[in-house]
């Protein structure tokens, strides 16, 4: 009895880990690419966009806008812990902590609802995906 209550924690804690293994692909799958949207920074209305890499198992992160003319400007820092990330800059004085938000099924990032801080300011940031930005 003792043997089959092991057996069967055994199975119930590896099919749990498959499946958390499998929702993390998914999510890396998703959020590949390039992220954009408004930001406004003072009276200034600008886009920006990150576009998120992968390198040696790592997620990467370059930073566009043109508003600040900045072009492709690497991140430091990237962490993704379930379905937040951060992003950090700290040449800029910038961090940018996000939520993924998904469609119905939970299957597809389909934007990243954000906040940016920079030089003790913060300001609400909805990114989209796009095929590449847009500026």
């Amino acid at each position: 009895m003792q043997r089959d209550s092991i057996l069967i924690l055994f199975l119930l804690i590896a099919s749990s880990s498959t499946a958390l293994f499998a929702q993390d692909q998914e999510i890396q799958a998703s959020l590949l690419g390039s992220w954009e949207g408004p930001l406004v920074l003072g009276r200034d209305n600008m886009n920006l966009a990150f576009t998120f890499g992968m390198n040696n198992g790592e997620y990467t992160a370059a930073l566009i806008s043109g508003g600040l003319g900045i072009y492709g400007m690497p991140a430091d820092t990237v962490t993704v812990e379930g379905i937040n990330v951060i992003i950090r800059i700290p040449r800029l004085d910038l961090e940018f902590t996000g939520t993924l938000r998904f469609d119905e099924a939970g299957e597809k990032i389909i934007r990243i609802d954000g906040d940016w801080f920079q030089f003790s300011e913060m300001v609400p940031v909805v990114l989209r995906p796009v095929d590449s930005p847009t500026f």
